[in-house]
């Protein structure tokens, strides 16, 4: 199970990690940028899974954790996503769920082109 803990993370934990302001953290949207533009995890950068490769991930930053996500379970972005991270040496997490169950645990969702932020958003207890 702590194997699976590695590569995995849930709606709520990113949740509270970006609350925090966790640096060492970077939710990643591997969706398109239409579907990025018209809702999103606040924090979340718009990086589409068809464009992960070595010149599309130049300027990402090599030393943190990202966590990749799409619409959810019927969707496999996230998951191809993580893996073509992975295999470019990117330390990588999947968020369960995606974008789906971060609207369940009755997450905020940002709009727009921009990041936005998850900053200054209290979260209400997890009955986990």
């Amino acid at each position: 199970m702590a194997a699976k803990l590695r590569f995995h993370a849930d709606a709520w934990d990113v949740a509270e990690d970006l609350s925090a302001g966790i640096a060492a953290l970077v939710v990643i949207d591997t969706r398109s940028e239409a579907l990025y533009a018209a809702g999103h995890v606040p924090g979340a950068l718009s990086l589409p899974h068809r464009l992960m490769d070595a010149a599309g991930t130049a300027g990402l930053d090599r030393s943190k954790t990202y966590v990749t996500y799409c619409d959810g379970i019927g969707c496999n972005g996230s998951t191809k996503g993580a893996l073509k991270l992975a295999l470019l040496g990117f330390q990588v997490k999947e968020m369960l769920g995606g974008l789906d169950f971060w609207k369940r645990d009755g997450h905020p969702v940002a709009q727009g082109s921009e990041p936005g932020s998850m900053r200054g958003h209290a979260l209400i207890a997890c009955a986990c």
